[in-house]
C-alpha cells in the first residue's frame, strides 16, 4: 500500500476523479427516482474514484511496464481498436441491441441529451470500475498479465450478469449466453487494447461503441 499513499498518487487520483465526477453529473441529473439527494451521490462518486483511480497510477505502470496514458499510439493498434470498435458496434446494433432494449430499457438513451450523459458516464466510471483498476489490482496481486487479464474480464462479465438480474423483463437463455459471450469477447479485446494503447485507446474504443445508439437516435439503419 505504500505506492497507493505517496503524495504524487494521490495527486494525479484527485485530479482524476474530480474529472470523473463532473462528467458523471450529467447522467445523475437523469435518475429520476434516486433515493438520496444527488450531491450525495456526486460526493460518493468522487470518494469512490480517489480510490479506483489511485489503484490505476500506484500500480498499473510499476507493474505492467507500461504509461497508463499512451500520447502517441502505434498506427496498428489504433487501426485495429477502430475497425474491431466498428465491428462489435454493428454485432450489438443488428443482432442483440433490439432483443435488450425492452429488456433494459435504462442502458439505452433516449435522446442526444442522454446519449451524451451516458457516453460521459462510460468513459469517466464504467471503464475504470470495470478495466483500469480491477486490472490495477489484480497485477498488484497476481503480477501475472493473463491472469489479470482474465479476473478482469470475469469481473465485468460478473457485474453485467447482476445487472441483467435486475431487468424489469426476464431474458431468455439464449439471449443471456449470446449476451455474455459478446462481452468475454470485447472485454478481452478492451484489456489487449489497454495494455497497448493505454488509457486513450480504450476511450476512443469506448466512443466507437457507444456511438453505435446514434444510428437509433437519428433514425439511421
Amino acid at each position: 500500500m505504500r505506492d497507493f499513499v505517496q503524495p504524487r498518487v494521490l495527486k494525479l487520483a484527485g485530479i482524476a476523479a474530480l474529472a470523473s465526477t463532473l462528467a458523471c453529473y450529467p447522467r445523475l441529473t437523469f435518475w429520476l427516482n434516486r433515493a438520496y439527494v444527488i450531491w450525495y451521490l456526486v460526493a460518493a462518486i468522487f470518494v469512490c474514484a480517489i480510490v479506483l483511480w489511485g489503484f490505476v497510477f500506484a500500480w498499473h505502470t510499476k507493474y505492467t511496464r507500461r504509461p497508463v496514458f499512451v500520447f502517441r499510439i502505434e498506427p496498428g493498434p489504433f487501426i485495429a481498436v477502430t475497425l474491431l470498435g466498428i465491428t462489435a458496434a454493428v454485432v450489438f446494433h443488428l443482432f442483440l441491441d433490439p432483443s435488450l432494449r425492452p429488456k433494459l430499457p435504462e442502458e439505452y438513451p433516449a435522446d442526444l441529451k442522454q446519449w451524451m450523459a451516458w457516453l460521459l458516464w462510460s468513459l469517466a466510471f464504467n471503464q475504470l470500475f470495470l478495466l483500469f483498476a480491477p486490472f490495477a489490482w489484480s497485477m498488484r496481486l497476481f503480477k501475472n498479465r493473463w491472469l489479470a487479464a482474465g479476473l478482469t474480464v470475469l469481473f465485468g462479465v460478473f457485474v453485467q450478469a447482476l445487472r441483467t438480474q435486475c431487468a424489469p423483463a426476464p431474458i431468455s437463455s439464449a439471449l443471456l449466453t449470446m449476451f455474455m459471450a459478446c462481452r468475454i469477447v470485447t472485454g478481452s479485446l478492451a484489456v489487449w487494447f489497454y495494455l497497448r494503447g493505454g488509457i486513450l485507446l480504450i476511450w476512443w474504443w469506448t466512443f466507437l461503441f457507444e456511438a453505435r445508439n446514434l444510428l437509433d437516435l437519428t433514425g439511421g439503419p
